[in-house]
């Protein structure tokens, strides 16, 4: 049998909270001007540090600019054609999430030198190389894979410790949900060496989380940078990163999502979730029912408890969807291509069991807090 050909590019990352000095050595070799691309709120968290840091080395910034609003396509063309990011040698991607893949879409897929600098750990878009593309509306249209991820990450701890802790928050809901879709999604296959590297990293993703989650949440929320907080600011943004590139294959996220993110793009078909509420929120909430439907008893009292230790949502009440809406997307949940690589075929009744379960526990809590 003939060996596949196929590479694998892995991230690159400094953290701490000096770590912008480590701007000079590491880009230095990729030319002079740099374009500074990002979010309002992180711009003003994050630019003067970046400058102050920049100013140091042989590096000259030529450019802030605003990314817009959402990770579009249009959003993505509107930055091309600026001048100064014609002119630029490199761009630095500061912010969250959308952000970091507005850039990454722009500057990867035109070969042009990129650096993340993340100013939440909501999400591993600084270190990982796919970007989540939306609709002109706000609605999900579709992961866009690169061959790798941006040149090298500088997560910057004293940053992130004083961002709002809600990003933190989410970023622990979608971090645990790797492992437990990676495990789900590649069961009983036999797996390429990269798969089962990706599968065995994904532990990271929930072991420090159940670990240090709760002290790390309460430390962020004082501001504090402790070891409990960049433990999990490393699982969010780094372990994830890692396990994403080796689970995701011919550009294909064959091991690389499930059920907890199908109920989660099924669910952004109404606005509320978009405006009122984050990723990893309800693809924690996701997680919960996806254990259920996989018979994960004692997994899934694990992160029921770990939700409501930190306030992660266990119902659908706390993500503002209604019965009625809840049943209309459990005709579309089973149908989303994140599921379509999963061991067995996720029914309407495997959903309406699952959550049937789920707000017994919740009843149960509620009759002995009564």
């Amino acid at each position: 049998m003939k060996l596949e050909n196929y590479e694998v590019h892995l991230p690159n990352y400094s953290i701490g909270d000096a770590i912008y000095d480590k701007i000079g050595p590491v880009c230095e070799s990729y030319g002079k001007t740099v374009l500074v691309i990002g979010g309002k709120r992180a711009l003003d968290a994050a630019f003067d540090k970046i400058k102050a840091a920049v100013d140091q080395t042989n590096l000259e910034i030529i450019g802030k600019e605003l990314y817009g609003k959402d990770c579009t396509y249009q959003t993505v063309e509107k930055l091309r054609r600026m001048s100064v990011y014609q002119k630029a040698d490199m761009v630095f991607g500061v912010g969250g999430g959308k952000a970091l893949d507005t850039v990454k879409c722009l500057c990867i897929t035109d070969d042009k030198p990129v650096f993340s600098f993340p100013t939440i750990a909501s999400n591993c878009s600084a270190c990982t190389s796919v970007s989540i593309m939306y609709n002109e509306d706000g609605t999900f249209l579709k992961p866009n894979f690169f061959v790798r991820p941006v040149m090298h990450a500088f997560i910057d701890t004293e940053i992130i410790a004083k961002a709002p802790s809600q990003y933190m928050w989410a970023g622990i809901g979608d971090t645990y949900a790797k492992y437990y879709e990676a495990t789900i999604s590649s069961r009983d296959e036999r797996l390429e060496h990269f798969t089962s590297l990706g599968v065995a990293v994904s532990l990271m993703c929930r072991n420090p989380l159940l670990e240090y989650g709760p002290k790390a949440f309460a430390d962020h929320k004082k501001g504090l940078c402790t070891y409990d907080v960049e433990q999990v600011v490393l699982a969010i943004v780094v372990t994830t990163g890692i396990a994403s590139i080796f689970l995701t294959k011919d550009f294909t996220p064959d091991y690389n999502s499930g059920l907890a993110h199908a109920i989660f793009y099924a669910l952004t078909k109404y606005p509320v979730i978009e405006q009122r509420h984050l990723h990893g929120e309800v693809v924690g909430f996701g997680v919960l029912l996806a254990l259920l439907v996989d018979g994960q008893e004692e997994e899934f009292e694990k992160i029921y408890q770990l939700n409501r230790e930190i306030g992660l949502p266990v119902s659908l009440k706390e993500i503002e969807i209604t019965e009625d809406e809840w049943k209309e997307s459990m005709g579309h949940i089973p149908k989303m291509s994140d599921v379509a690589h999963y061991p067995y075929k996720v029914t309407r009744e495997m959903l309406e069991d699952a959550m049937q379960k789920l707000k017994e526990r919740v009843r149960k809590d509620q009759s002995h807090e009564e």
